[in-house]
């Protein structure tokens, strides 16, 4: 049986609460709550209590969603986002050596694989993959996630993609920022609604394709065939419950081959827009030159040294799935960082702290990923945007107590 435990503090502003998934029995004991649960998915992952501490009221934790398939670079967006807030992540220190979370000084990055409710074990045996829906718990991840965005800590449960396994879970504290990514962090319209942003990364079926053949073939020793399959094995639970998500999103990460290459089948070079939705609170669309304009523009080769094809950018409103929308595209690769900050200067509402900030985001993570492309430029961006964001909203929580006060 699995028992959640709360425990209370006397505070002024201390609050606490919590709903359970499954069926409850109550009964309290001085100053300590204890839930007792039936579920019996719960109960199978070890005998850690789900313990559930309270916190105060007036904290509450910023949530971020980042949706996308395995493979598709949310690993190194999240390296670049926690390192815009400062401090290096890494998982929960004298924790389970195979754990997927990893904490920064202001930042919990949560992989929502970790809410699987089957292992790899039961997927083979119902015959579902582990995009499918039924192989998650979205009761718990609901539950979890409200509960830390309330200032409640949780025992997040741990899916080991090493072993395939179930472990014991975690105590996840709550953080100021906690980053919730995976494959379906936008799925559940709960889970949806809790998220003050959210973000999702659409990777083109070529060059997916590419990227997987550079990485298998090279680094694994993959047939051709067998990442082909692999692929082929993912796409219908891909289309049905993966990318959909990207309509929900606040801004989209959409790559694509290059158009300066004529037939370019290698995905070397890409050609990458960052669609941001108009209209969403404590966040304003990057522009280029002119806000609202249409722009093709392609750099000055004295000022932006690039190679075979060169570089072009655009800019200009466009619609999304209904949705209003800025696209800010970017077709080639640089050859020298320290260059990029000529693009950065003609580019506004970037949410920088100091002239030339994105162009060393750039140059500090100069080796990873993306790094002289589009994917490592927006992605840096939009790390900026989201400090932004939490420091408006966290500013605006703030002044509400006084204006009250002042009332």
């Amino acid at each position: 049986m699995a028992v959640c435990t709360v425990y209370t503090t006397r505070s002024l502003n201390s609050t606490c609460s919590i709903s359970t998934p499954s069926k409850t029995y109550l009964s309290s004991h001085q100053k300590q709550l204890v839930f007792s649960s039936t579920d019996k998915r719960t109960s199978r992952r070890g005998s850690s209590p789900w313990v559930i501490n309270c916190s105060a009221g007036d904290s509450q934790t910023v949530v971020i969603g980042l949706a996308a398939d395995s493979g598709c670079g949310k690993s190194t967006f999240m390296r670049r986002l926690t390192s815009v807030f400062g401090g290096a992540a890494e998982p929960p220190k004298g924790g389970n050596p195979d754990s997927n979370t990893l904490i920064s000084d202001m930042t919990t990055v949560i992989c929502l694989d970790d809410y699987h409710s089957l292992d790899r074990t039961g997927r083979k045996e119902k015959g579902v993959t582990a995009l499918d829906p039924r192989a998650n718990d979205f009761d718990l991840m609901y539950e979890q996630v409200k509960a830390l965005k309330s200032g409640i800590a949780v025992q997040k449960p741990i899916y080991n993609h090493v072993t395939g396994l179930l472990d014991p879970a975690e105590l996840i504290k709550p953080p100021k920022i906690l980053v919730i990514e995976g494959l379906h962090p936008m799925f559940d319209e709960r889970v949806r609604d809790l998220l003050d942003f959210s973000i999702y990364l659409d990777i083109s079926n070529e060059v997916k394709f590419a990227w997987k053949i550079q990485r298998d073939m090279a680094e694994r020793g993959h047939s051709l065939e067998s990442i082909k399959a692999s692929i082929e094995a993912r796409k219908p639970d891909f289309d049905a419950y993966i990318d959909p998500q990207k309509q929900y999103a606040d801004a989209v990460i959409e790559v694509l081959p290059t158009q300066l290459i004529p037939d370019d089948n290698e995905g070397k070079v890409l050609r990458v827009r960052l669609i941001m939705k108009e209209g969403v609170e404590h966040f304003s669309p990057v522009y280029l030159f002119d806000e609202g304009s249409t722009i093709s523009w392609i750099p000055c080769g004295r000022k932006l040294t690039c190679s075979y094809p060169g570089i072009k950018f655009s800019y200009g409103p466009d619609s999304y799935f209904g949705n209003e929308v800025s696209i800010l595209e970017m077709d080639g690769q640089f050859d020298r960082l320290d260059e990029l900050i000529y693009v950065e200067s003609h580019l506004s509402n970037l949410s920088t702290k100091f002239y030339g900030e994105v162009t060393q985001q750039m140059l500090k993570h100069a080796d990873f990923p993306g790094s002289n492309n589009g994917t490592g430029f927006f992605q840096t961006i939009v790390g900026l945007k989201i400090r932004d964001l939490y420091e408006q909203i966290t500013s605006t929580k703030t002044a509400a107590p006084l204006e009250a006060t002042k009332a």
